[in-house]
């Protein structure tokens, strides 16, 4: 198996002359980058743009996290609304993420990505001065909006402005992106008391950090405004002349597409439900607000070195599925953990759940690997997240359910136990070494 890195430039240059030419209208340039007067200081802003955006991805959902039980309380919120309120993100990923290419082909991606950062920053500094329950739900739903383009349109970004380095891009992104999922997690609740224990600045503060991710974008959107009426133009005549000459697969017909497809929606429901209520799990355990904060935070940290070893990993073997169990296993155990003794093993118990919450970037790296072309990557990736994000919308909302009508959370922990096993099977499947293009063709 050749490396992410080799394989994402293959997948680059496997591309037809059609396909690298209709992409240009989508945001300002390659060419602008690399031979304009302005490459340095627009090299230097996309880069700024990218992690800014990155560190922003998450923090709307880990820091309501570590304060849920402060909002539940302050709102008035019982168990299943803050159930529905944990299932909020993954359903805006679906349905928002679906509309992000569209969105793009029409404005280019640093004007969606920057819009994107703005409504992260609105909807935080609204979400808990909204007055009410269903206000908290409208501004989180606004974030989350901004979270959901912004998070599908990152790796076009980083292949269209770095072509020659994108596993070294893509390898500062999800570091980025681990280091924003853990740090709100952990400082939160300290912040929160430095500012007179309110919940309500506790969780505002964070749209501090998205304001600053809207300010480089703001050049490089000006720039593209400039440049993209030019690119369409020069872009428009051979992809009329060559289309149609590659029809688009029947993905649905791939048994892998789905397996990859389930795999992906059943590692987000663990990692929603993490997010949500681990928190919660360890402060009923006698664990304090702090420490639980700090405890989410291990568990969501470990992506950061795990994201480079694992995919490197994967890229080398034929078959996935050893990793697949072995992240099974982890989760597994973890979750026998809380249930037997979750305040005296808490912190072991933390970093064998963020081991098994690394199957995120074991999904992204066998969407890569299951397609031979870009078209078919491409493709594979749409419907592997949107389908995926579907199916892990019920998971954090049937949690908060058990939770309430069974007064602990027995019943809650078997249920995440019992999807790692599903999780397991369908990893096995996706990880054999055959294509969708196969598939696709031989169904």
């Amino acid at each position: 198996m050749a490396s992410e890195e080799t394989r994402a430039v293959d997948t680059r240059t496997a591309m037809s002359p059609t396909e690298r030419d209709t992409s240009a209208p989508m945001g300002a340039s390659e060419t602008t980058l690399e031979k304009g007067p302005a490459h340095t200081w627009a090299t230097r802003l996309v880069v700024a743009g990218i992690v800014l955006s990155a560190v922003n991805l998450r923090p709307a959902i880990t820091s309501l996290g570590a304060l849920l039980e402060e909002v539940r309380d302050g709102l008035g919120m019982s168990g299943s609304v803050a159930g529905l309120l944990t299932s909020v993100p993954p359903l805006c990923f679906a349905v928002f993420g679906v509309m992000a290419p569209r969105l793009a082909r029409r404005f280019g991606p640093a004007a969606v990505v920057c819009a994107g950062m703005a409504a992260i920053f609105a909807g935080l500094l609204i979400r808990p001065y909204a007055g009410g329950t269903a206000g908290f739900l409208a501004a989180s739903a606004l974030a989350l909006m901004g979270i959901a383009v912004s998070n599908v349109l990152m790796p076009v970004i980083v292949k269209r402005w770095f072509p020659d380095r994108v596993g070294s891009m893509t390898g500062l992104y999800s570091m980025v992106l681990a280091l924003g999922t853990s740090l709100p997690a952990a400082v939160t609740v300290p912040l929160t008391h430095a500012m007179g224990g309110n919940w309500k600045p506790g969780l505002a503060v964070w749209a501090v950090l998205a304001a600053a991710a809207v300010l480089p974008w703001i050049p490089l959107v000006r720039q593209g405004q400039k440049e993209s009426a030019a690119a369409a133009r020069s872009a428009s005549a051979p992809a009329s002349a060559t289309a149609g000459e590659q029809p688009p697969l029947r993905i649905t017909r791939s048994r892998t597409a789905w397996a990859l497809a389930v795999f992906f929606g059943l590692q987000a429901t663990a990692a929603y439900i993490t997010m949500g209520w681990m928190p919660q799990i360890f402060r009923d355990a006698g664990v304090s607000a702090g420490t639980a904060g700090l405890l989410l935070a291990v568990t969501m940290v470990m992506g950061v070195p795990l994201a480079f070893v694992i995919p490197r990993i994967a890229t080398r073997l034929p078959h996935q599925g050893p990793i697949v169990l072995v992240l099974g296993v982890c989760g597994l155990a973890g979750y026998a953990g809380l249930y037997l003794a979750p305040a005296a093993g808490a912190w072991a118990w933390a970093l064998l759940l963020g081991i098994a919450n690394c199957a995120f970037p074991l999904a992204l790296t066998m969407v890569g690997m299951r397609a031979r072309s870009g078209p078919g990557v491409a493709q594979l990736s749409a419907f592997a997240q949107s389908t995926g994000y579907l199916i892990s919308i019920p998971g954090p909302l049937l949690v908060g359910v058990l939770y309430q009508h069974s007064g602990g959370w027995g019943l809650p922990i078997a249920l995440m136990a019992g999807l790692m096993v599903p999780q397991m099977v369908v990893g096995v499947l996706a990880g054999r070494d055959r294509t969708v293009e196969e598939e696709a063709a031989a169904r």
